[in-house]
């Protein structure tokens, strides 16, 4: 369980960091290693991908404090708010795929997907 929840702390900080921090960086080069993705959608709002960010860095803090501190009653709420906010974003986003190569839409779909799933098992293992 911590360490899921310390992958799940983890990815949350290094999107809402990058964001937080260099919005301009992470619409343009999200997520890194010559893919574009965020850059493929709408255009950029420095607003937008700030509270974004900070969004992601304070969930970031709250699975930290349950990774360090497990307790089912964090855990349970924590990984299901973010369970309903990444199946939302998931289906955004996997109707939203115009203008992606092939690799990067599947590549895309399944890091969401798998950010979803890590929350989900966190929420029912916590259980």
């Amino acid at each position: 369980m911590r360490v899921l929840l310390a992958a799940l702390s983890l990815s949350a900080a290094v999107t809402g960091g990058w964001a937080t921090f260099a919005p301009r960086s992470f619409y343009g080069d999200f997520p890194g290693a010559g893919h574009h993705w965020v850059s493929l959608l709408p255009a950029y709002n420095t607003h937008l991908i700030s509270d974004v960010g900070a969004f992601y860095l304070a969930f970031a803090l709250l699975f930290a404090w349950a990774a360090a501190k497990p307790a089912r009653e964090l855990i349970v709420p924590v990984a299901t708010a973010f369970a309903l906010f990444s199946a939302i974003h998931l289906g955004w986003h996997a109707t939203h795929l115009d203008g992606f190569p092939t690799s990067d839409a599947v590549a895309q779909t399944i890091s969401l997907a798998a950010v979803l799933i890590g929350s989900l098992a966190a929420a029912v293992l916590a259980r």
